[in-house]
């Protein structure tokens, strides 16, 4: 048989290398910043067009290349930082993969203009898919200023397959951020289709945050700084007030390289318990320092994700930095013994006690056991413990007729609503689930989800109608966003205002919440733009269609979460016989079950 196996050539090697190092435009800024950097650059200016899918351009002040190290850099496997194996483990440049330009230029058409800043005269190269087009001298600035076209121009499968420009662009803006938060002694420009969109000055860590992430985390920044054996710890946490329920305001860095790392993030959150909600993520940028040799940053081509050597200890460090910084600036919740001015207004403060009270008090079992000695852990043995069943109330649901049928027929929804109607017989399970009977057993309701269910078949019919009440505000509320995510709900903001939300840009990154849907409870608009960004940043191309019921589902839920509506008997009547009027109660809109039943015979089974 003829030989099958055969060596690929340069071009598809480097097109195979690409698809791994360059998956979008944000893939290629990350390692051109990366090498500039490295280069020791002071000023990197980064100018995007079209989403970085017609021009990525990024110029530098480093020390530049010479004519030999300026052809050399795009060869496969070039690299400056690696000279054997053992380099690999104490890498603590941020480019080391020596294919980042080899990758670039095999899938766009590349130009790049460098000098050595002790030279008079640059190299100037043009390569379009690993081909060189042109190599000569040329009079630049020291330093490189390297331009990327019509990026997968040669690839048109890849390019077909990438997002709009505004999700792309938003990519760009989330590797710009971490590198510019990762180096605040480098001053950084972004340009977007000619448009200047950021200028940030060197300056140090807590600078670089407002400026680069918005002002409104100036007054919420708590420093956190720990040193130990094993690794330091250093940076900024939010308080409290500044969790949000979008996720993209965490960032952890290992010496200096931006990672994702779902064990450390916890024990970030677990710090917060009880100072924010569950379904909140707290703000922080916390760099790590430890020895390159304990941790492994090879596992992933993008090296965003890392392996550590002993990620018990890194838990436990940092989850103690965390808490010693909240409680450092009082944040961490603590004891009040502090006596509640409401106590002072009691008529048992208000009204001197007389004779009589006063030698029913001295007289009785308590004063006795806490002012005779030995007697404070005694029990009295009188009759008075014999009626301590009184003390317990057992919940009992009235029979019904319906009740004791136990013949098995078919539920529908006029049952429960029958049944239910027969009598007060609904019980309030540990205050979130409502017990009733029917005509075969009992039912069990989650109140949240029914709620869920009849707030989106309500809003539903309001969309469809184009009857959403809307509140204005008396005051408008400034909701401000990151940068990268306040195109998503620009783009969003006609279907905002058919649920009942009147909302105006106000500024670059910033809205103003002029009016909210009639019937969300007063502070909780913050929330539910919360859950809508949220939800932009992780939908995909084809879920455009989906976005105003998805956008129904998160007003429905945010509505749910009024457990006062049921405390009295007519409430939880109420929702039973709401529920049972939508069109299908027995799901949630996402697809939960609302309800389940326990016929008589499985009632009968468990009692043996």
């Amino acid at each position: 048989m003829p030989d099958i196996i055969h060596l690929l050539s340069d071009h598809i090697a480097n097109q195979i290398a690409a698809g791994e190092v360059i998956q979008r435009p944000a893939s290629a800024v990350k390692e051109l910043m990366e090498n500039a950097i490295d280069a020791g650059a002071t000023e990197i200016q980064l100018v995007i067009k079209d989403a970085g899918k017609e021009l990525i351009q990024v110029i530098d002040n480093g020390k530049g290349m010479s004519t030999t190290d300026a052809r050399m850099s795009f060869e496969r496997h070039a690299t400056s930082k690696i000279r054997d194996i053992n380099d690999l483990f104490k890498i603590r440049t941020m480019g080391f993969r020596g294919e980042a330009l080899a990758s670039v230029a095999a899938v766009a058409q590349v130009e790049m203009k460098t000098c050595l800043h002790d030279s008079e005269i640059g190299t100037h190269i043009i390569i379009e898919g690993t081909e060189v087009k042109l190599q000569e001298a040329c009079a630049t600035p020291a330093g490189t200023n390297i331009m990327l076209k019509n990026l997968f121009f040669n690839v048109p499968a890849r390019r077909h397959f990438l997002k709009s420009n505004t999700t792309e662009f938003r990519h760009i803006v989330d590797e710009f951020t971490r590198i510019a938060l990762a180096h605040p002694h480098i001053t950084f420009r972004l340009w977007h289709n000619g448009a200047e969109q950021y200028n940030l000055a060197a300056g140090n860590l807590k600078t670089r945050i407002v400026n680069l992430l918005g002002t409104s985390y100036e007054k919420n920044l708590v420093p956190a700084k720990e040193q130990t054996d094993l690794l330091n710890i250093y940076g900024f946490i939010g308080k409290p007030t500044a969790a949000t329920r979008t996720r993209g305001m965490q960032f952890f860095f290992i010496n200096n390289r931006f990672i994702r790392n779902a064990y450390l993030h916890h024990a970030v959150t677990a710090a917060y318990e009880g100072l924010i909600e569950k379904e909140a993520f707290p703000f922080y940028v916390l760099f790590l320092e430890v020895d390159p040799a304990r941790v492994d940053v090879n596992v992933h081509p993008t090296k965003q994700e890392v392996k550590f050597e002993d990620d018990r200890l890194m838990y436990a460090y940092l989850n103690a930095a965390v808490k010693h910084a909240l409680a450092r600036f009082n944040i961490a919740p603590s004891l009040d013994f502090t006596l509640n001015p409401e106590v002072q207004h009691l008529s048992s403060i208000q009204v001197p006690a007389d004779d009589a009270q006063r030698t029913q008090t001295q007289n009785s079992y308590l004063f006795n056991a806490f002012s005779q000695k030995g007697q404070a852990h005694l029990i009295e043995p009188t009759d008075s413990l014999k009626h301590w069943k009184e003390l317990y109330a057992i919940a009992q649901l009235p029979a019904t007729d319906a009740t004791l049928q136990t013949e098995q027929q078919p539920l529908h929804a006029e049952q429960p609503m029958a049944a239910a109607n027969a009598g007060n017989n609904v019980l309030l399970v540990q205050g979130t689930m409502l017990l009733t009977t029917i005509k075969s057993g009992i039912m069990l309701i989650h109140i949240r989800r029914a709620q869920e269910r009849i707030w989106y078949e309500r809003l539903l019919e309001e969309w469809n109608n184009g009857t959403t009440a809307s509140q204005q505000l008396l005051f408008p509320v400034s909701y401000e966003l990151p940068p990268q995510d306040a195109p998503l709900l620009t783009n969003v903001l006609p279907e905002l205002a058919r649920i009942g939300f009147d909302i105006a840009p106000f500024g670059q990154h910033t809205f103003a919440v002029q009016g909210v849907p009639a019937a969300l409870p007063a502070g909780e608009e913050k929330n539910v733009l919360d859950e809508v960004v949220e939800q932009l940043k992780n939908e995909s191309n084809d879920a455009v269609g989906n976005r105003a019921d998805k956008l129904l589902i998160h007003m429905a839920r945010r509505l749910s979460r009024n457990r006062h509506a049921i405390q009295q008997p007519e409430g939880q009547q109420a929702l039973i016989d709401e529920l049972f009027a939508c069109t299908q109660p027995e799901y949630t809109p996402d697809g939960k079950k609302v309800f389940t039943l326990l016929r008589k015979e499985e009632l009968d089974g468990m009692l043996g």
